[in-house]
């Protein structure tokens, strides 16, 4: 019996491996965009984005005494488009 189609027979290790290379590449996307396309409402369109962030968070563990942070995510449409291509290529890949 062949294993069943699909992302079920992935680990998660490569969802967050797809993941991350979709959220760089359409990061690489949205900064290209920014400096290619014309000012106008198209522009706009594909490089607005959401930016939640994080931090910095302190911790202290009596011995030892770090802060992480701030870290932010930038979500925007074409980080959402590099997202969808890489899932599309590791699934027609693997």
């Amino acid at each position: 019996m062949a294993p069943p189609r699909g992302s079920s027979k992935h680990r998660p290790g490569f969802h967050a491996l797809v993941l991350a290379v979709g959220f760089i590449a359409g990061g690489a996307m949205q900064q290209a965009a920014r400096i290619l396309f014309p000012g106008g409402a198209a522009k706009q369109f594909l490089t607005a984005g959401v930016t939640p962030s994080l931090g910095p968070l302190s911790i202290d563990l009596v011995l030892i005494k770090f802060s992480i942070g701030p870290v932010a995510l930038d979500v925007s449409l074409l980080s959402l488009v590099g997202v969808l291509v890489a899932y599309l290529i590791a699934r027609s890949l693997f």
